[in-house]
């Protein structure tokens, strides 16, 4: 089968198109002919040797989700034939025209839905939809929400949307803002070199109750600032740096509860819980038209180089795909 490997750590010109084993599902796993794959920043970081894939995992083919049919069933798998138009996430291994995963992670598409969409949904949705379970919001709370225009950020501004609470988001750029407020963000703000945890505090009659940081870095003391009294945030994303100078008075004195959280370590048993959670609460959402994946590009395989230049610029409002077939 045709994969994209990385040939040794670095820039995007290290991404070979070459060939792989197609793999065989083991039991209870199934093979799916992949037919498009959304292209993530932990690609990007996997590709520069700083995001090793967990153990068992590809380390040379990266992709964490993708949407395709499946080809092969392994020794009692249920529920599943060839044929069945799947998406879903993987630890590595989805920038192939095959690949193996548990029979239980994979999720039955809309019928309505292409492949290029369906690719496009997994990771974001499920993180998103995690985030805010672990966060328990509630309709009539703010929720912050940093880097809007990514892709878990387009997906959780709907989310929020749908439980009848109320997003502010941010980020650099005000073309971003624009296109949120079309998906229902009732707030923007641009973060671009200035501080802007007053304005949240005004703009939320006293701060969020909720927050999910796609960013990290410097913006992390700010977004401590912008909560509410008895807050929670969830740090999912570091894409402004792993470390930060906090005041840990504001933590005290706010009574703040702080988390963390990444879906690609975890283990199988610790996603099965998750996943079918998404798909009991989200892929109805899907489903109906009432929430929808922000699709921004989509290259072709032989592409695949631009696709990671192009998610590097940051000019991106939502997924970056690309197409296999």
């Amino acid at each position: 089968m045709k994969a994209v490997v990385i040939s040794r750590p670095g820039s995007p010109a290290v991404l070979e198109i070459g060939d792989a084993a197609k793999p065989e599902p083991r039991p209870g796993s199934i093979r799916v002919r992949v037919r498009a794959f959304a292209v993530n920043r932990a690609d990007l970081l996997q590709r520069r040797g700083l995001y090793p894939a967990p153990p068992g995992v590809s380390q040379e083919i990266p992709g964490l989700e993708y949407a395709g049919e499946v080809d092969a069933l392994g020794d009692g798998v249920r529920g599943l034939v060839p044929g069945d138009r799947v998406m879903g996430i993987v630890g590595g291994g989805a920038y192939a025209e095959y690949l193996e995963t548990p029979a239980d992670h994979a999720v039955c598409m809309p019928q309505s839905m292409t492949f290029l969409v369906g690719a496009a949904v997994p990771e974001v949705y499920i993180t998103a939809h995690d985030a805010l379970e672990r966060l328990g919001v509630v309709a009539a709370e703010w929720v912050l929400v940093h880097a809007i225009g990514s892709g878990v950020g387009t997906a959780a501004l709907q989310l929020i949307g749908v439980r009848g609470a109320h997003c502010v988001g941010t980020s650099r750029t005000e073309d971003k803002l624009a296109r949120a407020r079309t998906l229902g963000m009732e707030y923007g703000v641009n973060t671009s070199g200035r501080n802007f945890a007053a304005e949240i505090l005004r703009a939320t009659d006293g701060g969020a109750a909720a927050a999910i940081d796609l960013v990290g870095g410097s913006l992390f003391p700010q977004t401590l600032e912008c909560m509410a009294s008895r807050g929670r945030v969830i740090v999912v994303g570091l894409t402004g740096g792993r470390t930060a100078q906090v005041d840990l008075g504001v933590i005290l004195r706010k009574r703040l509860r702080i988390e963390g959280t990444v879906l690609r370590s975890r283990s199988d048993a610790e996603k099965t819980p998750i996943i079918q959670s998404f798909r009991d609460k989200v892929l109805p959402l899907l489903a109906e038209g009432r929430i929808e994946a922000v699709v921004d590009r989509v290259f072709t395989l032989d592409e695949v180089r631009l696709a990671h230049e192009y998610l590097e610029t940051n000019a991106n409002f939502g997924k970056v795909v690309v197409q296999i077939d």
